[in-house]
């Protein structure tokens, strides 16, 4: 497919995610949503993707076997398919992940990537995967982002949950509440730092963002009295990373923080821990966030939740994280474009 300039036009890689949760259901409904402008394809399972549309009564939709280097369906209700599997109802049970599902998730994140580092995609949208269903198929990792830092070589990476009133990125991620003090130091607080501004300027073209940094404690440690860690880990980076150029403020408290960020001070708000951060986050963009994962050499996206076994294939997903993504992901890969062309 090409533009108006002759140029290839490159889909987004949409992968199917575990073929027994959600990830089929809103992916069919992202990419039949009138209001996605963006091109893609699903990098996952025709025979399950006609399943589900069957089941949930979606009508007027083709699914079609696709391969790169064939021209994308231009017509409205096709949807192109990379068929990395070809399951059998007989293998899937909806809202149980098993080794068969977890090994097909892997499989459709492998072949997605490749797509995008073969520059048949410009970009991957991730659809939800199972830790369980990973490791039922003895694959080591326990979620994409491990997957793709290792398949890209990236040691310097993290998540970022991005939304159009609040962005926020973490030091710390899926880690016990009483070991996050100790897992803080000023080398991971301003690496935290310089990779949020990274994303804010290249990915998503803002060349003068500012970030706010949480302190830890309550009152940002009210001068030491509920705790030193902002005093000894949290401000010195804070210093480190502003001596860079860096327009970063903190650290600040957290229970006022995240209100001034949604009103527009700040672009993102690193934060100490997961439920920090996330806490303000989904209880804004609950339907509409996306999981970016800065500092990797290729674009991916993701939704912000789960694979909800609990609804799985029975149409009461809500699709708008995955629209929301694969949107998300193609802007970021046109502002990455023209960072290098500026």
């Amino acid at each position: 497919m090409s533009n108006e300039k002759g140029h290839l036009v490159r889909p987004v890689a949409v992968t199917m995610g575990c073929p027994a949760g959600i990830g089929p259901e809103v992916v069919l409904k992202a990419l039949l949503d009138p209001s996605l402008d963006e091109r893609a394809v699903v990098v996952g399972d025709s025979n399950i993707l006609k399943e589900v549309a069957k089941r949930l009564k979606i009508t007027g939709v083709k699914i079609r076997s696709w391969k790169p280097g064939l021209p994308l369906s231009m017509s409205k209700g096709v949807i192109d398919c990379l068929d990395v599997s070809r399951l059998s109802l007989s293998d899937i049970i909806p809202g149980i992940p098993t080794k068969v599902t977890g090994r097909a998730s892997y499989e459709y994140i492998t072949h997605a990537l490749q797509m995008v580092q073969d520059e048949k995609a410009c970009a991957m949208a991730t659809a939800p995967i199972s830790k369980t269903g990973l490791r039922l198929a003895g694959i080591g990792f326990p979620g994409h982002t491990e997957i793709l830092a290792t398949l890209t070589n990236s040691s310097q990476y993290l998540m970022m949950m991005a939304g159009s009133r609040l962005t926020v990125t973490l030091c710390t991620i899926h880690v016990p509440l009483k070991k996050v003090s100790a897992l803080l130091d000023q080398r991971s607080v301003l690496e935290t730092i310089k990779l949020t501004w990274q994303a804010l300027v290249t990915d998503f073209g803002i060349s003068r963002a500012k970030i706010a940094v949480c302190g830890l404690n309550p009152h940002a440690g009210e001068g030491g009295m509920f705790g030193d860690e902002e005093e000894e880990i949290i401000a010195p980076a804070v210093d480190m990373a502003r001596s860079q150029g860096i327009n970063v403020t903190g650290p600040l408290p957290p229970d006022t923080v995240f209100y001034h960020a949604s009103k527009g001070a700040y672009h993102a708000v690193v934060c100490q821990y997961h439920d920090q951060g996330l806490i303000p986050f989904k209880l804004l963009h609950f339907r509409d966030g996306v999981n970016v994962t800065c500092g990797l050499p290729i674009v991916r996206t993701s939704v912000d939740h789960g694979t909800a076994y609990d609804i799985a294939w029975k149409g009461l997903a809500d699709h708008e994280s995955m629209r929301q993504a694969i949107s998300l992901a193609k802007a970021i890969y046109e502002n990455r474009l023209a960072t290098r062309k500026g």
